[in-house]
């Protein structure tokens, strides 16, 4: 800034109040400063500056898997209310991996950033912990705290996975599959207790040869539904618990060549347009942005030591239906 202020024959001061668009400053004076700063190639350094004013201006975000359009929708809504109250985000992808996530909630408390929002990978979150991170504001999303307390906005996986269960049954299925992600992550355990609970209401046991849990991705989930299709007393229904499983099922379906009605958590891009008969459990992916990054701001802005007691939220779900019946 002393540069520029030289060379356009200003006090620093001035410099800084064209680049805060003060309206003090002359018309004259405020094209030398901002041909000086073009000449210069001069760049504020918001670092420094959101630092000498308490805070780095940033907050940190880190998920499971960017590839799941699920995340990517999640962290428009954190960068939404980001920009809203000027701060910048730093995304990092931990690929489910506890490792790695232990690795990226180090380095970005090692930045210094304002605050963080954690989609977890396990079931450990001591690194989450207020010990851990000296204090550091957290929110955890899609997935809530283990061994400690801290705020976390959820989708409503139970009833999601109880009403789009209910309604396969209503539709006349009583052999309905399940493909699930693994049983110790939060969202698998709900949504195989949602799909249990709708056969329980209407009186039905699930049968066990047609669970599939532990699949990580559609490959897996395809196998799976083609091994379950291809039985003796094959399901006629399958539930799924995310969109990469609905996926690899409808792969498992198109491969056997009979029709199976289908059901699944998250919706997903030509759900409407694939024909086949489709339950789907529908969700606002960026309002659970929205909400950890309003929650995030709160305890950012909170007084130093005001009690701030943890909180939960929920993202209600919706059975959406595609595809003939």
């Amino acid at each position: 800034m002393r540069d520029v202020a030289a060379r356009a024959g200003v006090s620093a001061m001035t410099v800084s109040r064209v680049l805060k668009d003060d309206s003090r400053v002359s018309g004259t004076t405020r094209e030398r400063v901002l041909t000086a700063v073009d000449e210069l190639g001069y760049r504020r350094n918001e670092t420094a500056r959101s630092l000498r004013l308490g805070g780095s201006g940033m907050i940190g975000l880190v998920v499971t898997n960017l590839a799941n359009p699920f995340y990517s929708r999640l962290a428009l809504g954190v960068q939404e209310v980001a920009s809203e109250h000027g701060l910048r985000m730093l995304l990092s992808n931990t690929a489910e991996q506890v490792d790695r996530e232990r690795g990226l909630v180090a380095d970005l408390a090692s930045r210094q950033v304002d605050g963080m929002i954690v989609v977890p990978a396990g079931n450990s979150h001591r690194h989450l912990g207020p010990a851990a991170l000296r204090g550091m504001p957290i929110v955890l999303a899609a997935r809530p705290p283990a061994g400690m307390d801290a705020d976390c906005v959820l989708v409503d996986d139970f009833g999601g996975a109880e009403q789009a269960t209910g309604q396969l049954i209503a539709d006349g299925h009583s052999a309905i599959g399940f493909l699930g992600n693994p049983p110790a992550l939060y969202t698998g355990a709900e949504r195989f207790r949602g799909y249990w609970a709708a056969h329980e209401a209407a009186g039905l046991t699930p049968d066990e040869r047609h669970v599939r849990r532990g699949l990580v991705d559609v490959g897996t989930a395809e196998r799976a539904a083609v091994e379950l299709l291809s039985g003796p007393a094959a399901p006629t229904a399958l539930f799924c618990t995310n969109n990469r499983m609905t996926q690899g099922a409808i792969r498992a379906v198109r491969a056997v060549g009979r029709p199976v009605a289908l059901a699944g958590f998250d919706d997903f891009e030509l759900a409407d347009v694939i024909g086949l008969p489709l339950t789907i459990v529908s969700y606002d992916a960026d309002e659970i942005g929205r909400r950890a990054g309003q929650m995030l701001i709160d305890r950012i802005n909170a007084a130093p030591g005001e009690p701030l007691p943890a909180r939960r939220t929920v993202v209600p779900t919706r059975v959406i239906r595609y595809g003939p019946r």
